[in-house]
């Protein structure tokens, strides 16, 4: 399983690193759909019944994706104002009061049927899609695998904290190994190194945000966003923990699922966009 975690991991790593250093913004762009439609697919899977529909919708979501990146490359401002106007703030709505309720209760509100749940799954996938899309092409590669790595060191620091330090449970009754340690931990992590990449990496996440936001804003930024990649890590596991799988799917030998990998992206890219278009 090791192995299969590593090879797996060196392919994405240098998928990515493929990508990010193309002449054209097309391949990223491409990767970024290809990712939006398989999260979108195993988002579905968990919510609701009927393989049919569940991948009709994936294939017309990448489908749909095609024309809208190339309204993104062309700047069109329609599509911006709809993203950054709307979809974007909804997004980040559901992440700031939704979900942290439905974790903190251990159980989705009762509104949310399988349709509102589907529904939902497309809104944050498409507006996760659009803030890394646009980060992306507005701010250049190292804005955005900065914003990665922001989530990454969240992620990573969480972890060993908690195996090393974890004694209280954050959210026992929706991920028992996660704890307030290891939430301090990754949270603290992160803001670190938002203010690290701040004063070393020019055109990073880190680098931009303090242009807009000077230092206060920066660190503040840094403990929001990595709070909320916990929030979304946590909503994942409830979603899968309400349809009784371990994975979203197995499309990543050794590591489940797309969703598995960006469960924290979801909340943190409209977030970290949406403060970059604040400042512009």
């Amino acid at each position: 399983m090791l192995r299969q975690r590593i090879l797996t991991a060196i392919v994405l790593l240098l998928i990515v690193a493929g990508a990010v250093t193309a002449p054209t913004p097309w391949p990223m762009l491409a990767l970024l759909g290809l990712m939006t439609g398989c999260a979108l697919w195993e988002w579905l899977r968990l919510v609701m019944d009927g393989a049919a529909a569940r991948w009709g919708a994936a294939v017309l979501a990448v489908l749909a994706l095609l024309p809208l990146s190339r309204l993104l490359v062309d700047g069109q401002p329609a599509l911006e104002a709809a993203f950054g106007s709307f979809l974007l703030p909804l997004a980040v709505l559901f992440w700031l009061t939704i979900a942290p309720v439905a974790v903190a209760r251990a159980r989705v509100p009762d509104i949310c049927r399988p349709t509102a749940l589907a529904l939902v799954g497309a809104l944050v996938l498409a507006s996760t899609w659009y803030a890394l899309a646009w980060v992306f092409l507005r701010h250049g590669a190292a804005a955005l695998i900065s914003l990665w790595a922001l989530i990454w060191a969240a992620d990573i620091a969480a972890y060993f904290t908690g195996r090393s330090l974890g004694r209280h449970k954050l959210a026992p009754r929706v991920s028992p190994g996660k704890t307030i340690e290891g939430a301090a931990g990754g949270i603290l992590a992160a803001t670190a190194w938002l203010v690290a990449t701040a004063v070393w990496w020019p055109d990073s996440f880190g680098a931009l945000l303090l242009a807009h936001v000077g230092w206060a804003g920066l660190v503040a930024a840094g403990v929001a966003l990595a709070a909320w990649s916990i929030v979304g890590d946590l909503f994942e596991s409830l979603l899968k923990r309400r349809a009784g799988v371990k994975d979203s799917s197995q499309l990543l030998p050794g590591h489940g699922g797309v969703y598995d990998r960006i469960d924290a992206v979801l909340p943190v890219a409209p977030a970290a966009a949406l403060l970059l278009m604040a400042g512009l």
